[in-house]
């Protein structure tokens, strides 16, 4: 790589291990090169991650400022690193050829510091009116990392970067909520067969059903909402283990507070630096609560498909919206494709969480090496979620219709209706009822009538469509739940 890199304009740089030949125009230097070399696993890029490099450059700002505060770095070095962080945390999607490192790295998130602090630096010489790579005058390290570590700073942008791309998630839910419920509304006239264990049980109104489905993702929204206030619990201040070293007294105070000025949001200074800094239980917690989201997404779909299914030969009691052919072999089929992307969505979260876990878990003594990859899980299960969801509401949820008469006829048709006479003529005799209905084929009020229990007069007021519903009365809607 060198030799190719000294074919075109480069600057000399020196770390610990050497000199490298860092092109010219590039805004970071030996420290990501290096790492650029050592870590080409997946085919992303850090660089990729708007929210993340917003992060990243918010704790650095904060830090330039309190730095300057304590006197730590002069007026004019901090004032360059603040403005070019200003730059980042603007137009983050603007960097990204500046941030090239694959996110699976060893190191605890140290080469993505490193890359941060180089462009920073060298951006930040820049509006000094010096050349890339004068670290002399203002150092990646000494001046843009002062009272700073990895193990401070990678958390702490983690837990900004996550907070941030929850509100997107959020909103996706909320908006496939309401979907969910305005087809409760508009269906709230069709009765249907309810089943348990596949099995017919007693009927119900699709407002019923997909009211629940509502309520169902409802509750996600509130519990999500909750367990990403853990994430403003931050250990910046803690340096190296948790003790502050090389910062002066009263700096991880200040450093916070400015923190929260730059973003908005209310952080709060950890309990216990040296636990916070090894400790990853908020992104256990808050990835059980997205896998609780996948399940819950997944077990919708799977019901929306066994309630589409046929269109002849299944319950075809709705109508999914027909987006592409589904067979290569088959003429005339149309499958539930988005139904099915969400439920391959939902195993990936659910594995997803279980890697968070055992990389939680894997951390030894006073830092959890393994961060990198829960930062990549995370991201990962949010961003599927989130885009999962917007497809599943706009792709589908939207466009669902109902066969309402094919409702109707499998209620007629049911055995389940039985269960409205058993208070009159007996579970015993409700059973014989319902053996002669299967062995004969017949309806339930063809039997009842035949065997002279009940005239025709009772069976149509007892099967009437206010006495086959049941409801326990909802005193506010799902959508004003979420709202």
């Amino acid at each position: 790589m060198d030799n190719m890199l000294q074919l075109e304009s480069t600057r000399i740089e020196q770390d610990l291990l050497g000199k490298k030949h860092i092109p010219q125009h590039s805004y970071y230097g030996i420290h990501t090169l290096r790492a650029l070399e050592n870590f080409q696993i997946s085919g992303l890029v850090v660089g990729q991650e708007s929210h993340f490099i917003r992060a990243l450059a918010q704790v650095k700002k904060a830090a330039a400022q309190s730095n300057l505060h304590f006197q730590k770095i002069s007026k004019q070095q901090s004032i360059a690193i603040q403005q070019a962080c200003d730059e980042l945390i603007q137009r983050p999607q603007d960097w990204k050829a500046s941030f090239p490192l694959d996110p699976y790295q060893g190191g605890a998130g140290t080469s993505v510091n490193m890359n941060a602090n180089e462009v920073i630096a060298n951006r930040a010489l820049e509006l000094m009116g010096h050349g890339k790579g004068e670290y002399q005058l203002l150092h990646p390290n000494d001046h843009v990392n002062t009272s700073q570590s990895t193990n401070d700073v990678y958390p702490t942008a983690l837990r900004l970067a996550t907070y941030t791309r929850i509100d997107e998630l959020l909103t996706a839910l909320k908006s496939l909520t309401e979907s969910l419920y305005s087809k409760a509304l508009e269906f709230q006239h069709v009765i249907k067969m309810g089943r348990t264990q596949l099995q017919d049980a007693v009927p119900m109104t699709m407002e019923q059903e997909f009211r629940a489905f509502a309520t169902l993702l409802k509750e996600d929204f509130k519990l999500i909402e909750q367990l990403r206030q853990l994430l403003l619990e931050v250990n910046l201040g803690a340096t190296a283990i948790g003790t502050g070293v090389n910062t002066p007294s009263g700096y991880a105070k200040h450093v916070i507070e400015n923190l929260a000025k730059i973003t908005g949001l209310p952080l709060k200074q950890a309990e216990d630096y040296v636990e916070a800094t090894s400790d990853c239980g908020a992104f256990i917690i808050l990835s059980s609560s997205l896998k609780r989201l996948a399940v819950k997404l997944s077990k919708i779909c799977n019901d929306l498909r066994l309630l589409s299914s046929g269109p002849r030969t299944g319950l075809a009691e709705i109508r999914l919206p027909e987006l592409q052919a589904g067979s290569s072999i088959m003429p005339a089929k149309v499958i539930p494709v988005i139904l099915e992307v969400v439920n391959q969505i939902a195993c990936r979260v659910i594995g997803n969480d279980l890697t968070i876990t055992m990389a939680a878990e894997a951390g030894q003594l006073q830092l959890n090496v393994m961060e990198p990859v829960i930062a990549i899980s995370l991201n990962e299960s949010i961003q599927l979620l989130t885009q999962g969801m917007q497809t599943l509401q706009q792709k589908c949820i939207e466009g669902i219709e109902v066969n309402e008469q094919n409702c109707l006829d499998a209620v007629m048709r049911s055995i389940g209706i039985i269960t409205l006479l058993d208070p009159l003529l007996g579970h015993a005799a409700c059973d014989e009822i319902g053996k002669q209905c299967i062995r004969e084929n017949k309806t339930v009020p063809q039997v009842v009538l035949e065997l002279g229990l009940l005239t025709e007069q009772q069976l149509d007021e007892i099967f009437a469509f206010e006495n086959l519903v049941s409801e326990v009365p909802n005193e506010v809607s799902p959508l004003e739940q979420v709202s």
